[in-house]
């Protein structure tokens, strides 16, 4: 077995549902120490997270990860138990085999051929990885983030490992995301009989003609980088549970990936004017799970093209599709960021995987990457 398929079992064996580590980033210190990479534990609440790196000098090359998955769902589901690696038919088996222990993996094999390779290499690598990606995101990569950020200690380029690609490793790479806007709308009514509606206020039909307003919009048409906003309702509760009862209140929760071509405030205030001018009695909580971000172009994009075309001949295609990522905390340093992982098709599913000659790919592509930014060649 590989180096690098050999470390992606291990990281698999270990149960990390989020927010645990299971000892998998202090397994990290331990094998990167050797090479001079000094190890920082920062942890927050019941999150830990971890900041690696090696040299004092920049540019800071930052490979970013979460050690934490998602829960298993049903284990007789599962052919094989979840956080018991199995290998079968050239596939590696695991919670987490595709998001995202593999890619960590990889990232760490990959910098223990460079830095062999090129020990005096130019500019600094780091590790940025947290077990929080997973859950809230409140304890993790926002909060080590504030931490570099208070004591000036930028990053310059950042490979995140998410899965990226769609049907082999490196056909398409995300140099960027759409922003993330919740809201948690509450209608007020007044509860009563069905057969009496003139003595009830029915919220469900109050909210209907705005909800259907919001979800006509267009919001835009996208842009070079970006396809057009979109809003979605992902939940509606209201009633009692019985056919002859108007409910009092209903609740609505929705969410708008955006581009460029908007604003959290920008959103806000355009769903509250359609609210107050429909007359609704309603309350709304806001949450923004990230704003957008893009790296359009630069030395990160190019090398990682550059490095995918070496190995396999492939184009890659420039995406921004998808959901957010901890890009998204990275990005406003003033970072490039970019993500390149292996195939996504089976993430947060029963018998997720990665192929076994994607792993090692990816740990060639990473090392390649390395080389074009951080030596002379």
């Amino acid at each position: 077995m590989s180096a690098t398929l050999d470390l992606a079992i291990d990281l698999i064996s270990r149960p990390s549902v989020t927010p645990l580590d299971e000892g998998c980033q202090q397994l990290l210190a331990e094998r990167l120490a050797p090479l001079g990479f000094v190890a920082e534990h920062l942890r927050f609440g019941e999150v830990d997270n971890l900041w690696l790196r090696r040299g004092n000098t920049s540019p800071v090359f930052c490979f970013a990860g979460h050690t934490d998955v998602v829960p298993t769902g049903p284990l007789e589901a599962w052919d094989s138990h979840p956080f018991q690696p199995e290998i079968r038919d050239g596939m590696l088996y695991g919670r987490g085999a595709a998001d995202m222990k593999g890619s960590i993996a990889a990232f760490t094999v990959a910098c223990e051929n460079f830095v062999r390779e090129n020990p005096d290499h130019q500019g600094s690598i780091a590790f940025l990885i947290t077990s929080d990606e997973e859950g809230p995101s409140v304890n993790g990569t926002v909060k080590v983030v504030e931490v570099l950020e208070q004591r000036h200690e930028k990053i310059d380029w950042c490979l995140v490992g998410e899965p990226s690609s769609t049907c082999c490793v490196g056909d398409v790479v995300k140099n960027g995301r759409r922003g993330s806007l919740n809201g948690v709308l509450t209608v007020n009514g007044q509860q009563g009989h069905v057969a009496y509606p003139h003595l009830a206020d029915n919220p469900i039909h109050r909210a209907a003609p705005a909800l259907a307003e919001l979800v006509s919009i267009e919001w835009d048409k996208g842009n070079e980088f970006f396809p057009p906003t979109s809003f979605q309702i992902s939940n509606i509760r209201g009633g009692t549970g019985a056919n002859n009862v108007i409910p009092g209140a209903m609740t609505v929760e929705f969410n708008f990936r955006f581009s460029t071509e908007q604003t959290e405030a920008g959103l806000r205030e355009a769903v509250e004017t359609i609210f107050n001018r429909h007359g609704i009695d309603y309350g709304l909580q806001w949450s923004l799970s990230g704003n957008p971000f893009l790296t359009a172009r630069g030395d990160l994009v190019a090398a990682s093209v550059e490095a995918i075309r070496a190995f396999s001949g492939q184009e890659t295609e420039l995406s921004t599709s998808g959901g957010t990522s901890d890009g998204r905390f990275i990005a406003p340093t003033g970072a490039q960021v970019m993500e390149l992982g292996p195939v996504n098709k089976t993430i947060h599913k029963i018998n997720e995987c990665v192929s076994v000659d994607d792993l090692n790919a990816l740990a060639i592509i990473y090392q390649k990457i390395l080389e074009r930014l951080l030596t002379t060649r």
